[in-house]
């Protein structure tokens, strides 16, 4: 069966939390997912984001987070880019490159790709140029996740799901929780 390219995107929450389910569910079924994470830094000691404390204890799963740290602390979050941002950006892409070119895995998640673009860290040829990498020989299915899609991506897809938000608590200054939200 032919291994197919998803994207989940929008600006309603889930696409994360789908495309881990997705790795899972693969992985459940006796196959290797790896998870290429952009943005989401990690400085080797405090983790900010739940799911990968329990992804790196599961066997099958290969987990790559890139980017600088952005949490500065309970509520506090840097927006700004800094230069390493994107030498981070470029390690990801780099090692997304290497996966769809060698990897052994069965899915592959690349995990806020369209919010690195969304926030100017890759540009969308760089995408384009992932998705023409993984079109010479789809040894795996593909997901994408971020908050923006453009007409040329949409249409190289097979599946693009839009998590839209209709109401959030956020909205009403509820703030978030570890669990739900990270």
């Amino acid at each position: 069966m032919e291994n197919r390219l998803h994207i989940y995107y929008g600006y309603g929450k889930g696409k994360t939390t789908s495309a881990m389910g997705l790795a899972l569910r693969a992985v459940g079924a006796g196959q290797k997912a790896a998870i290429v994470q952009f943005d989401k830094g990690y400085d080797g000691v405090n983790e900010h984001y739940s799911e990968r404390k329990i992804l790196r204890t599961l066997p099958n799963i290969s987990l790559f987070p890139f980017g600088k740290e952005r949490v500065l602390g309970p509520g506090a979050f840097r927006f700004k880019n800094e230069p390493g941002d994107f030498e981070e950006a470029q390690k990801g892409l780099a090692k997304a490159k290497e996966l769809l070119a060698s990897g052994d895995q069965s899915l592959l998640v690349l995990d806020e790709l369209l919010a690195a673009v969304m926030c100017k860290l890759i540009t969308q040829e760089e995408v384009m140029g992932l998705i023409s990498l993984y079109n010479e020989n789809r040894r795996c299915e593909l997901v994408i996740t971020g908050h923006q899609v453009w007409p040329e991506l949409v249409e190289k897809a097979d599946l693009v799901t839009e998590m839209r938000k209709e109401k959030h608590y956020f909205d009403r200054k509820m703030g978030s929780k570890e669990g739900i939200e990270f």
